[in-house]
């Protein structure tokens, strides 16, 4: 009998536990079990102590006492107490419960052996196969734990332990899918177990199954309603879901038991964000700051903010504090010092590299150039997607890739912190019409000759077309819709041509009976795609990669903005002062495209009218254009 099987143990019924006189050490062993069974351990103990002076060597009694310090948490008194069984039997059990307790003591080495030594007397046992698992676990094995939980479950299909580990084990490798199954499987056989559904919770969340997610987080609630780590993953739930107005009284409970969470404080001041109640989420993000003044990821947040409002001096310099937070990348491991803009660069070479996504690199490139007036030498070192794009970006000396070995320099900065080195303000912004390279001739001929061969003479303005972005960024569910939604402007009288890289699977069916232009096989870096676009006359795009190349290339584009937005748009105008050919159109309270693309339908179509009043050869002549 181990660890695991001794609370199922028990005495049959009519049968005596003890001798006649109830003191032989193996009476005293049964009833020592019984008082264990029944909680009462220190009676337990008093019978496996008297049992051991009659006779040392009564295995049972000395494998009872080790379980008994497990269960007291005296690791090393176990072991010893095993271990003395063990040497004088060897025992499947035996073996197994030392190696319990060995986990336990952090002897993952010395758990693996004895685990394995128990595998080789009882290799048929789901329980010891689960135990070697964990040991593998904390060996940092995770393949081979994986297929000892799954021998386990091999053996015992109904073992919902086995079953749970190895859905915990399978989504710390991302196999979230697979995941899953194991916690459906473990949903089955212990219906309403709270460390089940909370792992099942986590995984529907991390498929972004999110109103799964929400019914597994309230069947949670129902069964302790009040915990607030549950109404707290509820209001989360709800967040990912785009309710928020819902999301708040959930965070409101949570607070209401645990007042001083400063996690919980902060993502009622992020619902409260997405509904554009400025001040209130201030005002929460204060009380934060006072229980936690230090808190980088509340100062990072609160950065965020000042910058959604055109704070730029407390926003750009409190953004700073991300560097100390999950929300931003870590540092590379340079020798170098950090500059930013608090020393001359002249005669210096500086390194700038890319730390955030595509759109963010081509949004700050602008300020590469600034640094080479002040005399740097600059290596730009951005993702491979980008090298074709920048190549001959004004100012850049050495133009690298993430894996390219890197020459010597002086200083170093991430582009992301290029703004507050130079202590941008609203008003300074560099946002000249184009800062981008300009693609290369023989790039856009061979775009003007495949759009040709498509639409024949150009006698309509072409329009580019983005609806969604990375499915994996975090508020893709309100910048990104389905393609059906522009269906109210394809009936306008205009060429359109999709820049949608890899469209997702229910976008891709109804892209082909469109009569949307298709070309993006050919769009094999942004460097192509942004010869595309100077064959373009306008680019209508949801906020991603798309919208930042067309700007920063001075193309007429619209980008249709979720109600809260990036910090970068700002609030309540209708252009960008990153960019002066952007025109934003903004959702409503209501948080819906449908309005957005109405507003981008009338639009258009003056677009449209103005197209027709002069000749076509005259707009294919326009150049770079401000503001579409």
């Amino acid at each position: 009998m181990n660890a695991h099987e001794l609370g199922a143990a028990a005495i049959e019924p009519g049968k005596a536990a003890d001798g006649p006189d109830g003191s032989t050490p193996a009476a005293l062993h049964q009833l020592g079990l019984r008082h264990m069974q029944a909680g009462r351990h220190l009676d337990a103990q008093l019978c496996c102590e008297r049992a051991l002076a009659s006779d040392p060597h009564h295995l049972g009694s000395l494998h009872l006492m080790g379980l008994l310090s497990l269960q007291a948490t005296q690791y090393d008194h176990a072991i010893a107490w095993i271990a003395r069984a063990n040497r004088l039997d060897t025992k499947a059990d035996y073996l197994v419960s030392l190696g319990i307790a060995m986990t336990q003591q952090g002897l993952h080495r010395e758990a693996f052996k004895a685990l394995e030594a128990a595998l080789e007397i009882v290799p048929d046992d789901a329980e010891t196969w689960l135990q070697l698992g964990n040991a593998l676990v904390n060996l940092e094995r995770p393949a081979d734990a994986l297929t000892s939980y799954r021998r386990a479950l091999q053996l015992n299909p109904r073992h919902a332990s086995a079953a749970c580990h190895c859905g915990i084990l399978l989504r710390r490798l991302n196999r979230n899918e697979e995941a899953l199954s194991c916690f459906d499987l473990c949903d089955q056989l212990l219906p309403d177990n709270a460390t089940v559904l909370e792992q099942r919770a986590l995984v529907l969340h991390d498929l972004q199954r999110y109103e799964e997610a929400l019914a597994a987080n309230l069947r949670m609630h129902a069964l302790n309603p009040a915990s607030a780590e549950i109404c707290n993953n509820v209001g989360a739930a709800l967040l990912r879901l785009s309710r928020y107005e819902d999301a708040l009284p959930w965070f409101d409970k949570a607070l209401a038991v645990k007042s001083d969470s400063v996690t919980l404080l902060i993502n009622k001041a992020h619902t409260l964000t997405k509904i554009l109640r400025l001040d209130e989420a201030f005002a929460v993000y204060a009380q934060a700051r006072a229980i936690d003044p230090g808190n980088a990821e509340v100062e990072f947040l609160v950065s965020e903010l000042q910058l959604l409002t055109g704070n730029f001096e407390a926003g750009l310099s409190g953004r700073e504090a991300r560097w100390k937070t999950r929300l931003g990348s870590a540092h590379p491991n340079f020798s170098q010092p950090m500059w930013l803009g608090d020393v001359p660069v002249a005669g210096k070479t500086i390194l700038v590299y890319a730390d955030e996504g595509l759109g963010d690199t081509i949004q700050l490139a602008r300020y590469i150039p600034m640094l080479a007036t002040r005399g740097a030498q600059v290596i730009l070192v951005v993702d491979a997607p980008l090298l074709p794009l920048l190549s001959g970006l004004a100012g850049v000396s050495h133009l690298l890739g993430k894996s390219d070995l890197l020459p010597c320099f002086d200083l170093r900065i991430p582009i992301s912190c290029l703004p507050y080195a130079f202590r941008t303000r609203l008003e300074t912004i560099p946002a000249g019409t184009a800062y981008l390279p300009r693609p290369v001739d023989a790039r856009v001929q061979a775009w003007e000759r495949r759009l040709h061969e498509r639409l024949g003479p150009r006698s309509k303005l072409r329009v580019g077309l983005a609806w969604s972005g990375n499915p994996q960024h975090a508020n893709d569910r309100n910048r990104s819709f389905q393609l059906g939604k522009l269906s109210r402007l394809l009936d306008l009288d205009a060429a359109f041509v999709s820049l949608q890289k890899e469209p997702r699977p229910e976008d891709r069916a109804q892209l082909e009976r469109t009569r949307i232009i298709d070309l993006t096989a050919h769009l094999t870096d942004l460097a192509e795609t942004a010869a595309l676009m100077s064959c373009l006359d306008l680019v209508i795009t949801v906020d991603t990669s798309v919208a930042h190349l067309a700007g920063a290339l001075g193309r007429p584009t619209w980008i249709l903005l979720p109600y809260a937005p990036e910090y970068r748009w700002l609030l309540g105008r209708d252009d960008s002062p990153w960019y002066e050919s952007v025109r934003v159109f903004r959702q409503d309270q209501t948080r819906d495209y449908a309005p957005v693309i109405e507003r981008v339908r009338e639009a258009l179509q003056a677009r449209l009218s103005a197209w027709r009043s002069v000749s076509p050869g005259v707009n294919a002549s326009r150049g770079r254009e401000r503001r579409g």
